[in-house]
């Protein structure tokens, strides 16, 4: 066992109160994570144990600083955040992510939308420099709203016309033809989600107006078919859920002055045959293409509530036991 060691860091100018959390929660979840002890006073944190996690801790406390110092404000998810990007990339990450300026406003909240994460920064710098992007990852990581935010802004200054979000109605142990109504009816539930992301960044009455004149456009995939999109922002949203012939036909509507953000999560596809996924060789097939981005998100860029970080991991694990299992078998 390494002898332990001792560090002070200075947090003068930050509000304690803030630094440390209600009944010094923050203090006690970094201890938790990282098995230091920590002794916190007005104006400084004293941090004792083995020397690699007193160092971690030391980068930790001082990127919580910043992170307070830039946005004003902290919570956990935030202190879980840091101590991962810490421990696994020794980064400190609010450098990356509060300097930042943002996507939108928020019609909803009036806060500035930006990327949350290292992650999330690296997503929105491809979709700047790239006609096409593929975005993988997790439920919570922003796949969506961050691609709708990036369409209002290209909207907003004129770089596109019109704004095309698209979805695949693949039924997830439901059945389609069972809900009441029309067609439009029956897929608008599977478009929600689209519907919600753009109703947090423009008032209502604009988006029913540009909806009707054609600005706006939510549609399932199928209505894609046959169509050339051309000077628009164009979002195919749960990609996982195409088939590789969907996947053919989406990526060769784009036309001239148009961009393409293709998102989904290779861990929830409801196709009834995993394999037919047309997201899962998008890779293969298309990496080598100057123009075509690829961005990988993962459970530390989830913004949602921590439970679904955990649950992220939970399940990960649990699937990667099954997968050793059956090749022990």
């Amino acid at each position: 066992m390494a002898p332990l060691i001792q560090k002070t860091v200075d947090i003068s100018g930050v509000d304690p109160r803030l630094l440390y959390g209600p009944q010094h929660s923050h203090i006690e979840l970094i201890e938790k994570e990282l098995d230091v002890d920590l002794v916190a006073r007005s104006d400084w944190i004293n941090i004792k144990g083995e020397p690699d996690r007193v160092e971690a801790a030391e980068k930790i406390i001082l990127d919580i600083i910043d992170h307070i110092r830039a946005s004003g404000e902290l919570n956990e998810r935030y202190i879980l955040y840091s101590i991962a990007v810490v421990k696994e990339e020794g980064i400190s990450p609010s450098k990356e992510v509060d300097n930042n300026s943002g996507v939108v406003t928020s019609i909803a909240t009036q806060k500035v939308i930006k990327p949350k994460t290292v992650g999330q920064k690296k997503y929105i710098e491809t979709i700047e420099s790239r006609d096409l992007v593929f975005a993988i990852g997790p439920a919570g990581t922003g796949k969506t709203y961050l691609a709708v935010a990036m369409a209002v802004r290209a909207f907003k200054r004129k770089q596109v016309s019109r704004i095309i979000l698209t979805r695949p109605a693949v039924e997830a142990g439901e059945n389609l033809g069972y809900l009441p109504g029309d067609i439009r009816a029956k897929v608008d539930p599977y478009l929600r989600p689209l519907y919600d992301a753009l109703g947090d960044m423009l008032a209502f009455e604009k988006i029913k107006k540009f909806m009707e004149i054609g600005i706006i456009e939510i549609a399932p995939l199928a209505f894609m078919r046959g169509r050339t999109l051309s000077n628009a922002f164009v979002i195919l949203d749960e990609a996982q859920n195409t088939t590789n012939p969907q996947m053919l036909m989406f990526l060769t509507r784009l036309g001239e002055g148009s961009k393409a953000v293709i998102n989904g999560d290779i861990t929830q596809i409801d196709l009834e045959n995993r394999q037919a996924s047309g997201l899962l060789p998008t890779r293969k097939i298309l990496g080598r293409i100057e123009g075509i981005g690829f961005i990988e998100l993962t459970e530390k860029d989830v913004v949602r509530h921590k439970l679904v970080q955990d649950i992220i991991k939970a399940y990960d694990k649990h699937n990667t036991g099954r997968s050793k299992s059956k090749g022990r078998s």
